[in-house]
């Protein structure tokens, strides 16, 4: 399964079940890119995988807030533990753009990442300045939502 159908999939199940969450409160300043990257990384729920399993996620953004948007740039690498099927790694690349405001929080800070194929684009928001939280089309938050958090290596 690929991981875009999963983040349809609990795209989906959080809108059947209401599961916008209440906004954090406790954002701080976006991280500085020490050397014009900054990873995160953290493991998604995997409906199929079996016990211990998940997606691990990592993620690369290059680029800062205040640059071009050609110059914001990011990689996405999506690995599949226990899955029954064993699918290979997926692998995206492109740009991002940083977007104010979620369904419920007006200053929010949002990270969309915009694959340069025809890959799913991403939403990402920034909680504070080591944790972003996946984030639905819409900009709401899922009720599971700890559990869809990357954190900053």
């Amino acid at each position: 399964m690929q991981i875009r159908t999963l983040l349809a999939s609990s795209a989906m199940l959080a809108l059947l079940a209401g599961c916008a969450a209440a906004p954090s409160d406790d954002r701080v300043a976006a991280p500085a890119m020490d050397d014009g990257e900054v990873a995160y990384q953290g493991t998604l729920p995997c409906r199929n995988c079996g016990p211990g399993g998940g997606i691990d996620l990592d993620v690369r953004l290059m680029g800062d807030e205040q640059s071009a948007l050609a110059e914001r740039t990011f990689t996405l690498r999506a690995s599949y533990r226990e899955h029954p099927q064993n699918p290979e790694d997926e692998n995206y690349a492109g740009n991002w753009e940083v977007l104010s405001g979620t369904a419920v929080d007006p200053d929010a800070t949002v990270y969309e990442l915009t694959p340069h194929d025809d890959g799913q684009v991403y939403y990402f928001l920034r909680l504070d300045g080591t944790t972003l939280e996946l984030i639905d089309p819409q900009r709401r938050r899922f009720e599971n939502n700890e559990m869809l958090r990357l954190q900053r290596l």
